[in-house]
């Protein structure tokens, strides 16, 4: 109930702050009774908020670095709308066995950002073992928009699209060969989803 208060204030700030954002494909999207991994390239810090509001009702936890819960008024927040800390240094199992274990055991989905920052483009494995092991599929989504909250603030248009499922059943292990397998599909996934909203895309990180 919280979270999707949480969700709901967040989203109409951000309607106040930007104006209403553009949805596509939202055909795509799983039924909310199937648990999935929702993943993007990681563009701005609000992209959680945009792909969690368009995939409601579902309710979905992510990853977030520990440096943000230092503060205990954020992380308290940060915690109420899914998130849970993760040292980037040292991962310890529980950045693995968490989000398996939820996404097994209760009806929350998992977002994840293959390239773990703003700062990268390069993919990284957790996406492969965890949609392995605890066997759902990988939705693709990609952000189009401000890449700071100065364009969040001068209402730049914010785009979210959505694409078809990738399931990995045929993917046998999550080694380093089924993990270049499933990262190349999700690199396809992505940069036909740009293209499907601005065939003239260019991203850059700021």
């Amino acid at each position: 109930m919280f979270y999707r208060f949480l969700r709901g204030l967040v989203a109409f700030l951000l309607f106040i702050f930007n104006g209403k954002a553009k949805y596509y494909n939202l055909d795509r999207i799983p039924d909310p009774s199937e648990n999935y991994v929702l993943v993007a390239p990681h563009r701005i810090i609000l992209d959680p908020v945009y792909l969690a509001f368009a995939t409601k009702p579902k309710q979905f936890i992510f990853m977030a670095k520990k440096e943000l819960f230092k503060n205990r008024l954020f992380a308290w927040w940060i915690r109420k709308c899914g998130a849970f800390p993760i040292d980037r240094e040292n991962p310890g199992r529980e950045v693995i066995q968490y989000p398996v274990k939820m996404l097994k055991k209760s009806d929350k989905s998992l977002i994840m950002f293959p390239s773990g920052s703003r700062h990268s483009s390069e993919m990284k494995g957790g996406v492969t073992l965890i949609a392995k092991m605890a066997k759902v599929r990988i939705v693709p989504a990609v952000y189009q928009g401000p890449l700071s909250m100065k364009g969040i603030f001068k209402r730049e248009q914010v785009h979210i699209n959505f694409g078809e499922p990738i399931d990995i059943s045929d993917v046998a292990k999550a080694n380093d060969e089924g993990i270049q397998e499933v990262n190349r599909r999700m690199e396809e996934a992505f940069a036909q989803l740009d293209k499907e909203i601005n065939p003239d895309f260019k991203y850059i990180a700021k």
